[in-house]
């Protein structure tokens, strides 16, 4: 099949995502799919969640049963789910999924253990000492979804970090069914991170509970963890009153793809991304139209019978794409113009390429490197950067529990040596004062 084939001449009606090749359209499209929870909805959700906050704030538990027997229909009597349930999840669980977590655990805790920062110390030129010291928060909050499904891996994504940085108190937060209970897995790994407290309560309830404190749910110094827009939006609004790890928005998936990759894994990939979420995005960049054409393909023959066929369809016609580009520079061009959270390079030289990406939240290197090996045991950690926000951030991390304080130190020589300067550079504000504590010292 020539490689020279347009667009258009490759995506018959039955093709499940939409193929380009204008460049300037490609960059129009990343553009518009970056900003893709930026609409109407985003804006009567805020006014929602502005609203509960105030609630929760005011009232405490009774706002928080309130709004989850309205939302998740049950009365959450007693909030926190009692300990021994957590330990009851964990060996009622089958010997072999017991053992992948395990392994998942031990492998994220392995890497993070490298994460943690040192303490900075430096001895000035006049004897002064300076440095930076780090020290953990003492609560920590985690917020694991529930709803479509269950993310045991986001309990240990960030149970683990937190754990490792040194946090004295950590408490989950996952919304429970209609029943009451919460994902018996996402107990278990709880209880296998060394959780003593879940609460089964959701949404933005969830985020002003932990932010402000209620009686039965403990003010915390940071929330960390993804959800849905209401989510999203608490943890924006309550940012300030609490740290935050990130405004996390719908999962993304960028694939660079050449000649060489596997038509199939390149489908199962995207689809991988998609079956998230409704707006999650599924994106390759090919410079091979073979490649592209053969994905489509295999995308319409895998969603087949697909368990989760309309998620996936919603979000590949909302949100995929393909895009043939001329060669693998321009592939990295539009990939870091998109700054993905997810990036697969497909390719013959990975590693060069990857030199090459300058935004991105997570790289897999590779055609054995399928993005769900990271979004469960690889190390690093799930919880990226997306919508374009990989540009100046990236994973949740140690640090993210930890806060840096700056340690000074000057003795009478090193202030001899520098006062006339900080005298001079207060005046220049017109701080007096400032002025004069140093000179009152130095007379």
């Amino acid at each position: 099949m020539p490689e020279s084939r347009s667009a258009e001449s490759i995506q018959p009606a039955a093709f499940p995502i939409r193929c380009i090749r204008d460049h300037r359209q490609a960059e129009e499209q990343l553009d518009h799919l970056a900003s893709r929870t930026v609409n109407e909805q985003q804006r009567e959700a805020r006014q929602r969640v502005d609203a509960i906050l105030d609630d929760v704030r005011q009232r405490g538990d009774a706002a928080v049963c309130d709004y989850t027997q309205r939302f998740d229909g049950f009365l959450p009597d007693p909030i926190a789910i009692k300990e021994d349930a957590l330990e009851r999840a964990w060996t009622e669980l089958s010997k072999d999924l017991r053992d992948a977590l395990e392994l998942a655990h031990r492998r994220i805790h392995d890497f993070h253990q490298r994460q943690r920062p040192s303490d900075l110390e430096m001895k000035g030129v006049h004897g002064e000492r300076l440095g930076r010291r780090w020290r953990p928060v003492k609560r920590a909050g985690l917020y694991v979804p529930g709803g479509r499904a269950a993310y045991p891996s986001t309990v240990l994504m960030n149970a683990v970090p937190a754990r490792v940085a040194g946090v004295d108190e950590i408490v989950i937060a996952s919304p429970a069914g209609a029943d009451g209970a919460v994902n018996p897995v996402v107990l278990a790994a709880a209880h296998l991170a060394g959780i003593h407290t879940v609460l089964r309560i959701g949404g933005a309830q969830a985020i002003a509970a932990m932010a402000y404190g209620t009686a039965s749910v403990p003010k915390v110094d940071v929330i960390s963890g993804p959800g849905n827009i209401y989510v999203t939006l608490a943890k924006q609004a309550v940012y300030g009153e609490v740290g935050i790890d990130s405004l996390a928005g719908p999962s993304e998936v960028l694939v660079i793809a050449d000649q060489s990759a596997n038509p199939g894994h390149v489908a199962a990939d995207l689809l991988a991304q998609a079956e998230h979420d409704p707006l999650a995005a599924a994106v390759l960049l090919t410079t091979s139209a073979e490649l592209a054409e053969r994905v489509g393909v295999e995308l319409a023959q895998q969603l087949e019978g697909h368990p989760r066929r309309q998620i996936c369809e919603a979000s590949l016609s909302n949100w995929g794409l393909v895009v043939l580009c001329n060669d693998l520079e321009q592939c990295a061009t539009l990939s870091d113009r998109f700054a993905p959270e997810h990036l697969e390079l497909l390719v013959d030289r990975p590693e060069a390429l990857a030199d090459r990406i300058q935004n991105a939240g997570a790289i897999f290197i590779g055609g054995w490197t399928p993005e769900a090996v990271g979004d469960y045991l690889a190390g690093p950690n799930h919880t990226l950067p997306t919508c374009g926000s990989a540009r100046f951030s990236g994973a949740l991390s140690v640090e993210t529990f930890m806060r840096h304080t700056s340690m000074i130190s000057f003795n009478k020589a090193a202030l001899d040596a520098t006062g006339s300067a900080v005298r001079e550079l207060a005046r220049s504000e017109g701080l007096h004062s400032h002025a004069e504590s140093v000179r009152l010292r130095l007379s």
